[in-house]
């Protein structure tokens, strides 16, 4: 797959989603496959956008009291065996190392499907007083799960990078204010970076992390009515707390169990992104995560290349010292109309022309990714109109995200309803639920769809006094859709 690629994205997103999201992932240079089925290669363009989406959390978690550490990727199976909601959720997707060199271990290491294990052990032995609470650490990895899936980049691989934030506290109002503060920061990512409108609650309990008491969750509707589960937030209770004993001594000496959390996002938020906002020209980026935000294209004649290119680069420059990510593409051997879609197809939110018009006339074009809108400035402010165009390209993202939401929370109150509302229209379905685990499963059977969700306030009235499947008493309001 890698080499040489033809220039232009040949499927339709409309009509085979799948094939045009991996050729879009390929062809606009963001990841490859490996050779071992269920990895993939990150490229430096793919590498770059999940580093500014890392570097926005990372200042969002150092703001609120958040350390970063790194723990071995290895856990030993006495470990992970401690917690048995943690054995019993992850046994089926954990990889095991069972040698090192030529000698077999005394004890098999699990690669860590998620580091809830190896970190609480140590946060055990930190904290002895009240004193030493809260303790909240974070870190960047990648972890492993060895699921039997077909790959799609970002989305579905066996191994992922993520950040895992695992925290301590004194009592549950301080544990899950953490899982809250939490979700509001993913939800502020998806809103205010990544130009996606997304809904919040919790998992339903029995899709709930293992070991939790509740999973929060920020979900996102992606154009073909299938949703994302972009980040989740968990509050843990004492359950990991009284298996690896974190506790504490209180200001009257007497011990106490702390309470924990841990949440997480991972590069299936890129999977979201590069889903949401691209179109059949290729990649479409927000400028916040773009790596190139401006590509400025000089257009010129033999007689007239000296004085376009001179001026095209002095704008860069300009736009460079103004802090602005830009590449000047005055290479010889393309073609203007080359670069258009060369850059259009790599996601640079902003093109500006420059020809010998602008040059005579002391002005810029400026081209907008998404639709191909265009506007004359002037060349003075440049710095200035650059800004308020990358604004304007963020704002008609989000915009088009929202319409592709907006109408697309429906209501059922028959199993009937919601197989044919799902199967006609995607998107999410409300329905009244009575809890009951077993009422998923004639959706999930004949529809693959399921409860991904439902209110963040357990005292909330469900929508209907029934539930849709059995007729029981509705004890939720329960978010039906199919799922990435």
């Amino acid at each position: 797959m890698s080499g040489e690629q033809e220039l232009g994205i040949t499927e339709s997103k409309e009509h085979s989603t799948g094939e045009w999201y991996a050729e879009v992932v390929q062809k606009a240079e963001l990841a490859d496959y490996a050779p071992m089925g269920g990895f993939i290669v990150t490229r430096p363009r793919g590498y770059a956008i999940w580093e500014r989406i890392q570097d926005h959390l990372d200042g969002w978690f150092k703001d609120t009291g958040v350390d970063n550490a790194y723990f071995p990727m290895f856990i030993p199976e006495s470990f992970l065996e401690r917690e048995k909601d943690i054995v019993e959720g992850f046994d089926p997707e954990v990889a095991w190392v069972t040698h090192g060199g030529y000698d077999e271990l005394e004890e098999r290491l699990a690669v860590r499907p998620t580091s809830e294990s190896i970190i609480t052990p140590f946060i055990a032995d930190w904290v002895r007083s009240h004193r030493d609470l809260p303790m909240r650490l974070n870190q960047w990895c990648s972890v492993v799960r060895w699921e039997a899936t077909e790959t799609k980049p970002f989305f579905r691989t066996k191994e992922f990078l993520w950040q895992e934030g695992h925290t301590a506290h004194r009592d549950e109002d301080g544990a899950w204010d953490e899982t809250m503060t939490r979700l509001d920061q993913y939800e502020r990512l998806y809103e205010d970076v990544m130009a996606m409108p997304a809904l919040k609650g919790r998992k339903p309990p029995h899709d709930k992390f293992p070991g939790a008491h509740t999973t929060t969750t920020i979900e996102t509707l992606m154009p073909d009515g299938k949703s994302v589960q972009a980040a989740t937030s968990h509050y843990l209770g004492t359950s990991f707390a009284e298996a690896f004993d974190i506790t504490y001594a209180d200001e009257d000496e007497e011990e106490q169990t702390a309470h924990t959390t841990s949440w997480g996002l991972s590069w299936r938020s890129m999977g979201a992104l590069i889903m949401l906002h691209s179109d059949d020209q290729g990649l479409v980026l927000p400028p916040t995560l773009a790596p190139t935000q401006v590509v400025m294209v000089p257009i010129w004649q033999e007689d007239n290349k000296d004085e376009v290119v001179e001026y095209a680069a002095d704008a860069a420059a300009e736009l460079d010292e103004a802090g602005v990510r830009v590449n000047l593409d005055d290479r010889d051997n393309r073609n203007p109309g080359f670069k258009y879609n060369e850059w259009e197809l790599k996601g640079v939110p902003l093109r500006i022309e420059v020809g010998p018009n602008e040059v005579d006339d002391d002005e810029l074009t400026l081209v907008h990714r998404p639709d191909g809108e265009n506007s004359v400035e002037d060349r003075a402010d440049i710095a200035e109109t650059v800004e308020d165009h990358l604004d304007t390209v963020y704002a008609k993202l989000y915009a088009s995200a929202e319409e592709t939401l907006e109408g697309e929370i429906r209501e059922a109150d028959s199993r009937e309803e919601i197989l044919g509302t799902i199967g006609q229209h995607g998107g999410y379905v409300k329905t009244g639920w009575c809890g009951d685990e077993d009422c998923e499963d004639p959706i999930k059977d004949a529809l693959a769809a399921e409860i991904v969700m439902v209110p963040l306030d357990r005292d909330a009235e469900p929508i209907h006094d029934d539930c849709a499947i059995c007729g029981e008493d509705a004890q939720e309001t329960a978010y039906w859709a199919k799922t990435y």
